[in-house]
């Protein structure tokens, strides 16, 4: 009984340690992975959408780079490249000249997702996440081509997604002849 006894205490404490760890792992930290959708781009009669990132010069770092992912509604990275951003920086892309108008397939995006990564890596296929940057975009709504603009959403950004995301940017850089790459857009 005695034997049952401590067995179940000790049971009890392992669990509790386990509970515990769980509880105080921190989640990651905001504002190293953004996420937004564009619509009706590349369409006739329709505004341009645009892509506001900023540096609130929050990161260790003083300029922080955000790498940007452009993908197609099939989930297939269209395009992908980094811009430098300094701190109180604004970088504006615009959807149609900057991120969708050199497709790696040469199909012209209407609609699609940007992923935006705060990092401190030198190049868009060596992703070192920092979390630093805000983000908004304008989204250009249904045939009556209304505008609106939300901020970004954060996401988690796991090391699978920072794997994936480095290693289909790397094939579009190695084999994409020029194709795939977007533009830094203005401002910083």
């Amino acid at each position: 009984m005695r034997r049952t006894t401590i067995l179940v205490v000790c049971l009890l404490a392992v669990a509790l340690c386990a509970v515990s760890a769980m509880a105080s792992t921190a989640p990651p930290p905001a504002d190293t992975l953004k996420v937004d959708y564009f619509s009706n781009a590349n369409t006739a009669g329709a505004p341009d959408g645009t892509v506001r990132v900023t540096n609130p010069g929050t990161s260790a770092a003083a300029s922080i780079n955000v790498a940007i992912y452009v993908f197609d509604p099939n989930q297939e990275m269209s395009e992908c490249c980094i811009c430098l951003l300094t701190p109180d920086g604004l970088r504006t892309f615009s959807v149609n000249t900057d991120l969708t108008q050199n497709p790696l397939t040469g199909v012209t995006l209407t609609t699609g997702l940007i992923k935006l990564v705060s990092t401190t890596g030198p190049n868009v296929v060596s992703l070192v996440p920092a979390p630093a940057i805000r983000a908004w975009a304008t989204h250009i709504q249904n045939s009556n081509f209304a505008e609106t603009e939300t901020a970004s959403q954060d996401a988690t950004l796991s090391s699978a997604e920072v794997k994936r995301l480095n290693a289909e940017c790397s094939a579009i850089v190695l084999d994409g002849s020029g194709q795939g790459l977007c533009s830094c857009g203005t401002g910083d």
